[in-house]
């Protein structure tokens, strides 16, 4: 019984939200026939009671009948005048029906009805309607002005009855008009101004999801992918050198493996990493002073690596120094994969306001199958450079070796964060 009386009322809710949004995305329609419809008997009365033309025609009809006694003549006289009088309130009425997209006919149809009739009724609605939906100042203006001569036109220029006609049915609808027409204004900006913010905000979440996944597969490239080239060629130099038939054995299955990781390590960072964006991902943790560990680490591994510094003329910013231990980190990776056995050099040159950074290899001794890359090492190096307002340059050299170098500018505190 409780489950059938809450889907009930489910129901029940359901269809009056749907009946109410009906009604309320016809509100403006359903507005228009009231205006014309609610006031047609109003303009109705003005119109047969203000026209000298119904007077007259009844006048003129006793008079016909009280001589010749032809009710066939007063009944035309008093069907004329009432055409003459219904029909105007009728075209008033239709006019009022397109007041929010056709306002000057209405208009028009009111100055005709004041000045010649005294209907004061369309000029109030059309005046108001003006006022509300439409933002020309200076034409409503005029048409306030062209309503004032026509009201001298149907109740006279002379007398309190003018002031009371404009006061009561100009005035009065004008400045109702403005008031709701600003207020409209006022919350339609307010809308588009929430509507804009939450676009803003859905922009903003994906910008920071985009950023997050490019920082994880930044770090996932320059650790990861480090580590595993580097367990691949001490597995392949203990697989060389080792004499123990197990250990050789043991040494390659690492070797393949490290291999096939580097292989899925790619496809891992195509999925993660969005080439359009050019967000700044948070920065890790080295910096120049790990450059001998880092050295050690390779030079354990069978590679020959010179350094070649020159003395610091300032602390550099962190971020800086980040920076320039990427660029070595990718540059060591990067011989180790394309020139194995081959020597490398890393000159950091500390200039007045940057510091040059540059790693180059000479050509491989013996042709050898290169490890599989993972494809964004030099993209996202270039990233970090620009960002920290520098430039890079990676190519062959003449000799068939490979050279990168990063020139990166160290002006500002040295507690600024490039990246």
């Amino acid at each position: 019984m409780r489950t059938w009386v809450n889907d009930r009322g489910r129901s029940v809710g359901a269809r009056w939200r749907n009946n109410w949004q009906w009604w309320w995305d016809r509100r403006l329609r359903i507005a228009d026939w009231l205006y014309a419809l609610g006031t047609l008997p109003l303009s109705l009365l003005l119109q047969m009671g203000a026209n000298g033309l119904f007077r007259g025609a009844i006048e003129s009809g006793s008079a016909v009948l009280s001589r010749s006694g032809s009710v066939s003549a007063m009944i035309a006289l008093l069907g004329l005048a009432v055409v003459l009088s219904v029909v105007p309130a009728f075209v008033a009425a239709a006019a009022i029906m397109f007041r929010r997209t056709h306002p000057k006919w209405l208009l028009l149809i009111a100055v005709v009805l004041l000045a010649g009739f005294g209907n004061s009724v369309p000029a109030s609605i059309a005046i108001y309607s003006y006022a509300v939906y439409f933002d020309d100042r200076r034409l409503l203006a005029a048409w306030f002005a062209l309503l004032c001569l026509a009201t001298g036109g149907g109740y006279g220029t002379n007398g309190l009855m003018y002031v009371i006609a404009v006061v009561f049915f100009l005035v009065v609808p004008v400045t109702a008009g403005l008031w709701i027409g600003t207020r409209r204004q006022l919350v339609e900006r307010l809308h588009e101004r929430a509507e804009r913010l939450e676009r803003e905000q859905h922009l903003m979440a994906e910008q920071a999801l985009t950023t997050e996944r490019t920082r994880i597969a930044r770090e996932m490239h320059d650790v990861v992918a480090h580590r595993v080239s580097l367990m691949v060629l001490h597995a392949g130099g203990l697989e060389v050198s080792s004499e123990d038939a197990r250990t050789v054995e043991a040494a390659g299955l690492i070797r393949t493996t490290g291999r096939e990781a580097l292989s899925e390590l790619r496809g891992i960072l195509g999925v993660l990493r969005d080439e359009t964006t050019a967000a700044a991902p948070t920065a890790p943790q080295p910096v120049l002073a790990d450059l001998d560990r880092l050295i050690g680490e390779w030079s354990t591994a069978g590679m020959v690596v010179r350094r070649e510094e020159t003395r610091r003329v300032r602390p550099l910013a962190p971020g800086v120094e980040r920076t320039a231990y990427r660029i070595v980190q990718e540059g060591l990776t990067n011989a180790a994969k394309h020139a194995p056995g081959a020597e490398v050099a890393v000159r950091l040159h500390h200039g007045p306001r940057q510091i040059e950074v540059e790693v180059a290899n000479e050509p491989a001794p013996a042709p050898t199958v290169p490890m599989p890359q993972s494809g964004f090492g030099l993209t996202g190096l270039h990233e970090r450079v620009v960002l920290a307002g520098g430039s890079l340059s990676a190519g062959v050299c003449p000799d068939g070796g490979w050279r990168m170098r990063a020139i990166l500018p160290t002006d500002g505190s040295p507690d600024r964060d490039a990246e």
